[in-house]
């Protein structure tokens, strides 16, 4: 008998519970992988896998429709050492789930994957893609940096725009600040102190971090705001009595949609002496506007918009992208992680009803 597509609620808290009892850390998260693969292959939808990323298309997927990517993340951080439950033991009491994994982001992934279940085999103005990432946590380069160019280039599937499952409450994140770290070096010339022999490079790259603190930016996006640089660490010298010729320190940059990542620290770089290195450019900003359709379909639905003071995979996507989901932002990464039953009854209904609204928006957009 073939098994009914339609998925509940209840349906949506037993695979959590399932995903909680798997120890699914980033980087090792091939356990709950083969559990989503398992669970969408018992519905009879067809799955594939690159890594641990799981992904299906609708079964009405044409190459004419725009496309929709359903996304969020079944890999976890470790569990805090404040734990005074089993992280990786789901506890169901007093109309909360517990264990590590559940909130961030569990709750969105069993809820997204109820909706896109429940809506299989509808006939849609657009296509979907279920995609349940993997190291997004560490933006690692086997979760969303492979899975863009796997999606774009080796299989030409176009994306049009995606709706990323995190814990917002269910209100609409449009936009998050990206993030560069940078490594700075300031140097000088070693001499001995009592003498005042050499040069200090703990005060050249003084003047360099008091040039970074009261820089400003010809461009402020008009959703995130200004670009913030914040020195965060610092660090030289050996012995009281000789005079550093080196100083390292550290540059949290949260960068905006006004800019480049690259943009942003060749300009920073020209600013200073000191040398600045970046960790790393690709947690670039997000920004959509609110006529895009995504965000009409959210406002119309009653969602709240905010910016997002947490990055996420949509730092990776080139495409136009709204974080959406089930839980709270503030229970993430913490000790003794929850998600209440009622966040997910209400995210599986909100997600079904968003397709369901989202198709009549293009409806009438097409007139």
């Amino acid at each position: 008998m073939k098994p009914s597509r339609h998925l509940s609620a209840n349906d949506a808290v037993s695979l959590l519970q399932q995903m909680i009892a798997i120890p699914s850390l980033s980087r090792s998260e091939d356990k709950t992988a083969d559990l989503l693969s398992s669970f969408l292959e018992n519905v009879h939808i067809p799955v594939h896998r690159l890594y641990n990323n799981v992904w299906a298309y609708n079964a009405t997927f044409s190459p004419d429709k725009p496309t929709l990517l359903l996304n969020s993340h079944h890999d976890t951080v470790k569990p805090s050492p404040a734990y005074t439950l089993d992280p990786f033991s789901p506890v169901l009491r007093d109309g909360r789930l517990w264990g590590l994994g559940s909130n961030d982001a569990g709750a969105s992934v069993v809820s997204l994957v109820a909706a896109f279940v429940n809506h299989y085999e509808d006939i849609l103005p657009f296509n979907m893609i279920l995609l349940l990432g993997a190291e997004e946590e560490v933006m690692g380069e086997h979760g969303m940096r492979a899975m863009v160019p796997h999606f774009l280039t080796e299989l030409g599937v176009p994306i049009s725009m995606a709706l990323v499952g995190e814990p917002t409450g269910l209100d609409a994140a449009v936009g998050e600040r990206g993030l560069v770290v940078l490594d700075g070096c300031a140097h000088g010339i070693q001499g001995h102190a009592a003498r005042e022999e050499g040069v200090n490079a703990i005060y050249e790259a003084l003047k360099d971090i008091e040039t970074l603190r009261t820089i400003r930016f010809e461009h402020q996006s008009p959703l995130l705001g200004p670009i913030k640089v914040t020195t965060t660490q610092i660090q030289a010298g050996f012995q009281h009595n000789v005079v550093p010729d080196r100083c390292e320190f550290v540059v949290d940059v949260r960068t905006t949609d006004a800019y480049t990542n690259e943009e942003v620290v060749t300009m920073l770089q020209q600013a200073v002496g000191s040398e600045l290195r970046p960790r790393s450019t690709r947690i670039r900003a997000s920004a959509i506007e609110d006529s895009h359709i995504l965000v009409r379909t959210a406002l119309k639905m009653g969602c709240r918009t905010f910016v997002s003071p947490t990055t996420s995979d949509m730092a990776l996507m080139p495409f136009p992208s709204l974080k959406l989901g089930v839980g709270q932002s503030s229970r993430s990464h913490s000790a003794d992680e929850y998600v209440e039953i009622r966040e997910i009854e209400e995210g599986v209904d909100f997600y079904n009803r968003y397709i369901t609204s989202l198709s009549h928006t293009i409806y009438e957009t097409l007139g």
